[in-house]
């Protein structure tokens, strides 16, 4: 299925979180909060979606994705001053909103990658532990978002479909959140 491109942001306190992620996953693409399917590997008929993972599970082999053409990649970023090793950890905390949102993640077919930055705009000795619950929310809501604004496209092989097209999903919720 198609993936694109999405963004969410967490705000908590003085701390903004945001996420912007490309998502073209091998894996199958679910809700966090409802654990709904949302895209990824279809039936044979290509109509609803196989859920991938639990099918690998109880033995099914999948056809094998072409390779160099699937990844997730994105940012994440905040208002924090942060060190090197602190924006470090920012990512890698990104990465488990990844695992929240795609299953599986880190597939050989995959380059995932999370880069993190930080504009140090907030004076406040920054709470890395609340950063990075906050990086991992707003890297799976950036993930769910990219994959339902994505649309559908003609290839050369035919048509390409994107959760949009597939099942009519539409966004709810995603986007920004705030915290307390």
């Amino acid at each position: 299925m198609k993936g694109g491109i999405g963004h969410a942001s967490v705000c908590v306190g003085p701390w903004v979180v945001a996420a912007m992620v490309a998502c073209n996953a091998v894996g199958d693409v679910t809700d966090p909060g409802s654990g709904r399917l949302l895209a990824g590997a279809r039936t044979e008929d290509g109509r609803q979606l196989l859920g991938s993972e639990r099918a690998m599970l109880g033995g099914q082999r999948l056809q094998p994705p072409v390779p160099g053409t699937h990844t997730t990649i994105g940012v994440v970023g905040t208002n924090a001053r942060l060190d090197k090793a602190q924006a470090r950890r920012l990512a890698m905390s990104g990465h488990d909103g990844l695992a929240r949102s795609i299953r599986p993640v880190h597939t050989p077919f995959d380059g995932d990658t999370l880069f993190a930055m930080a504009t140090g705009t907030e004076n406040s000795p920054a709470d890395v532990l609340l950063l990075s619950v906050m990086a991992a929310e707003a890297t799976a809501l950036a993930t769910v978002d990219a994959i339902l604004s994505a649309r559908g496209v003609q290839t050369l092989t035919g048509w390409l479909p994107a959760a949009h097209d597939l099942n009519g999903a539409q966004r709810q919720g995603m986007g920004t959140q705030t915290g307390a």
